[in-house]
């Protein structure tokens, strides 16, 4: 059996930054945000690393729903959210990074939310725009 080079060894360890996968991505961010991102996911306690990306992707997805749906879950709720993420419960936390991340940051990664806000609410206006 071949013997493993160190570097190959070095890039699977747990917390080693040639680990594939361990940086957020979120489209329409810059890489200085993302960088804030993933020092915040990994610095705060109520963050996981992954979890901007994960509630960008789920509050994007879910905005995009048919309103029958969307009426449905405001009317009854939603047995699925156990399981799968509550939608609102991530908007709520990405207003909450937006204010731990730096105003640059903020404002990019309020530019990716407000696509889907306005999704949500077609009133609502670019804050940035």
């Amino acid at each position: 059996m071949p013997r493993r080079r160190p570097g190959q060894i070095r890039a699977g360890a747990p917390g080693s930054h040639l680990t594939t996968g361990a940086r957020p991505v979120i489209d329409g961010l810059s890489s200085r945000a993302l960088s804030e991102i993933n020092r915040l996911e990994h610095t705060r306690n109520y963050l996981q690393p992954g979890d901007v990306g994960t509630a960008v992707g789920l509050w994007k997805k879910y905005v995009h729903q048919p309103e029958r749906d969307l009426w449905h879950d405001y009317e009854w709720g939603n047995v699925h959210w156990d399981c799968c993420g509550n939608p609102l419960e991530a908007r709520a936390l990405l207003d909450t990074v937006m204010q731990a991340i730096s105003p640059r940051s903020a404002r990019e990664l309020r530019k990716v939310v407000s696509r889907s806000d306005a999704a949500w609410n077609p009133s609502h206006s670019d804050p940035d725009g």
